[in-house]
């Protein structure tokens, strides 16, 4: 019973004088309707009430968190940045099949990127090549050592530096160039809509992926393979980018279209040309004596004795 007397309402010594001061108040229970004005009473019961306002304020501090997580970091910090490597493998590896075959009409950015550029793959992507660039360079070079010993190799190790700033800066200061101008002619055609920076790195990080395989393919010691590799990964890449740029320039004039699609694939070519030509170029055979050479006689000249047999009249 004393478990029951606890959940009744009590009053307090303040009630009491107060009632004692109106006596024509009346009281009501807990199971009658609200408390009149005057009576003061307080529910000693299980704590329901106690706990809903708990959850309530568990509820407002839970939305406070959120509304903090979600204000934006500066770009000093390094949670603006990770940002944009947060990405699984399943969105990098649809995103490198995505720039491995173009279609027409099928844009890189809308069906693969889908407003969520990220860094991550294109900044291994450049990482990759750059290595595999310098290493398929010094093992082509070893390679024809090993089939001809007049060429004298010795590892090239400053080529790695050379592959690097080369192709990050292909990979970033293009884009660059190519979204400042992109935003000039925003405001000469107010019809045109372009990429962010991000986007437009996006685009040609995932562009320079084809060229991995094709270098790991260049070891092939067949010149004209080789070429033909280069071609066909040049031709894919450079596609890939005429397509995902094409929604963008077509809404400018047919000179500026094509002008700055003609830009972008020479650039995409001497990129892999001069790839090819510097890191896989032959290096110069080693200086050796000349060979002697046999001095023609009369077909009647009589031969002394002391010469050997080998040499013969022409």
């Amino acid at each position: 019973m004393a478990a029951a007397d606890e959940l009744t309402f009590h009053e307090f010594q303040e009630a009491t004088d107060l009632l004692a001061e109106t006596p024509d108040t009346a009281t009501t229970s807990k199971n009658d309707q609200p408390t009149p004005q005057g009576h003061v009473a307080v529910a000693m019961g299980l704590g329901g009430s106690y706990g809903a306002e708990e959850e309530v304020e568990e509820e407002s501090d839970k939305a406070a968190l959120l509304q903090g997580e979600k204000q934006q970091p500066g770009f000093w910090t390094f949670g603006y940045y990770q940002n944009f490597f947060d990405v699984d493998t399943s969105q990098v590896l649809d995103r490198i099949k995505g720039s491995l075959l173009p279609w027409p009409g099928h844009n890189f950015v809308r069906h693969h990127l889908r407003s969520r550029p990220d860094l991550y793959g294109p900044f291994w992507i450049c990482a990759t090549l750059a290595f595999v660039l310098t290493i398929t360079g010094n093992l082509t070079l070893l390679l024809a050592q090993r089939r001809d010993p007049s060429i004298h190799y010795s590892p090239q190790f400053h080529k790695v530096t050379v592959a690097g700033i080369t192709i990050y800066c292909y990979a970033w200061l293009v884009p660059l160039a190519l979204w400042g101008f992109l935003q000039w002619r925003k405001g000469v055609r107010e019809r045109m809509g372009p990429y962010t920076f991000l986007e437009t790195v996006c685009i040609y990080g995932y562009s320079l992926f084809i060229f991995i395989p094709t270098v790991v393919l260049w070891l092939i010691p067949v010149p004209w393979l080789q070429w033909l590799f280069g071609v066909l990964a040049l031709a894919l890449s450079a596609a890939g980018l005429v397509f995902a740029l094409w929604p963008v320039v077509r809404e400018d004039t047919r000179l500026a279209a094509a002008a700055l699609l003609s830009t972008v694939v020479l650039l995409h070519t001497l990129l892999a040309l001069g790839c090819k030509l510097y890191f896989f170029q032959p290096l110069p055979a080693e200086q050796m004596a000349p060979p002697p050479q046999a001095t023609s006689l009369h077909p009647h000249t009589l031969l002394p004795p002391t010469l050997p047999r080998s040499i013969t009249a022409s």
